[in-house]
């Protein structure tokens, strides 16, 4: 099934006006806000959806103080969107909606959606670096570094972690009938998935968790580089925000990442330079903890500089 990747995720807020500063401040796109919600669209037109919790149109909460309320995937075409409806359809309600989608739920309880994709095609530079040894990357007289750049945009709508009472029947679920493929895995904790129609490592992380936890962990949009994930981290930061985890790299799917306390009762994290796989790629399976979550982690601090003070406050500790 041609699934390319996550379309929107979809959260019931009772504070729509500090949400949506939040999503704003985090750089993404406002969309027709009002009081009621409104949409938060990545570079590519990705999204985050707020509705007021109140809203009688949103699915039902799964739950536990979960604020998420649906994951919309796309899919390459309208074929696509049958084949999953016939799928569905054999054990399960499937609804059709009035902009052409469907709607059902997986194994663990979760509202999902599928509608043909509207992601817009991106033909932007992303980060390069220069290397010894290497021919040119960077032109020559082209800075790498722009601190006075406006807004640092998200590119694209990359992954959700879901904490699921069952990890090996919701693995099942994305594999067999939806057509996911592990593409490594933490042993006895659960599965990295990516769906036919992407090479990103995965857009679906299991972690097998209690009942009384079932929920999103995180969620995350790509960013052009390292760079630009770094310097987005420090703005948010600066403007009071909390970090939660990183700045680091992953080794399973390699991302850089810097993860965040958010309003929707999960972390939001800040992700780049993800590894892409395709069906030649043999999952690794490892046991989940420090050294086998990061190949290096670093922690913010205020900015400084060299003078009197530099060996004071930790500066060469």
């Amino acid at each position: 099934m041609k699934i390319v990747g996550l379309e929107s995720i979809v959260f019931g807020v009772e504070d729509v006006a500090g949400c949506a500063t939040f999503l704003t401040d985090y750089g993404l796109f406002p969309v027709d806000v009002t009081e009621k919600g409104g949409r938060f669209e990545a570079l590519d037109g990705t999204s985050v959806v707020l509705v007021h919790s109140a809203d009688e149109s949103l699915p039902a909460s799964i739950g536990n103080g979960c604020m998420m309320r649906k994951t919309i995937m796309g899919v390459a075409d309208q074929e696509t969107i049958d084949a999953i409806t016939a799928e569905l359809s054999k054990d399960r309600d499937v609804k059709t909606l009035a902009d052409g989608s469907i709607e059902s739920k997986d194994d663990s309880g979760f509202v999902i959606g599928f509608k043909v994709t509207e992601r817009k095609q991106l033909t932007l530079p992303g980060e390069i670096s220069n290397v010894p040894g290497s021919p040119f990357q960077r032109p020559v007289n082209h800075l790498a570094v722009n601190d006075d750049a406006e807004q640092i945009r998200p590119r694209t709508l990359s992954h959700i972690v879901y904490f699921v009472p069952d990890p090996v029947k919701a693995e099942a679920f994305y594999v067999e009938r939806l057509g996911f493929r592990c593409t490594d895995r933490f042993e006895g904790t659960g599965p990295f998935l990516q769906p036919a129609g992407t090479l990103d490592h995965h857009t679906h992380f299991l972690i097998g968790a209690p009942p009384f936890m079932q929920g999103v962990e995180h969620f995350t949009f790509h960013f052009g580089g390292p760079t630009e994930m770094m310097q987005n981290g420090s703005r948010f930061i600066e403007k009071g925000y909390q970090a939660f985890w990183g700045p680091g790299r992953h080794i399973f799917g390699s991302n850089w990442f810097w993860y965040f306390n958010s309003p929707f009762a999960c972390h939001i994290e800040m992700d780049a330079d993800m590894d892409l796989h395709d069906q030649n790629w043999v999952p690794r399976v490892a046991t989940s903890d420090a050294d086998t979550s990061q190949t290096f982690l670093m922690r913010y601090r205020n900015k400084w500089a060299p003078g009197k003070d530099s060996g004071k406050n930790g500066a060469y500790e």
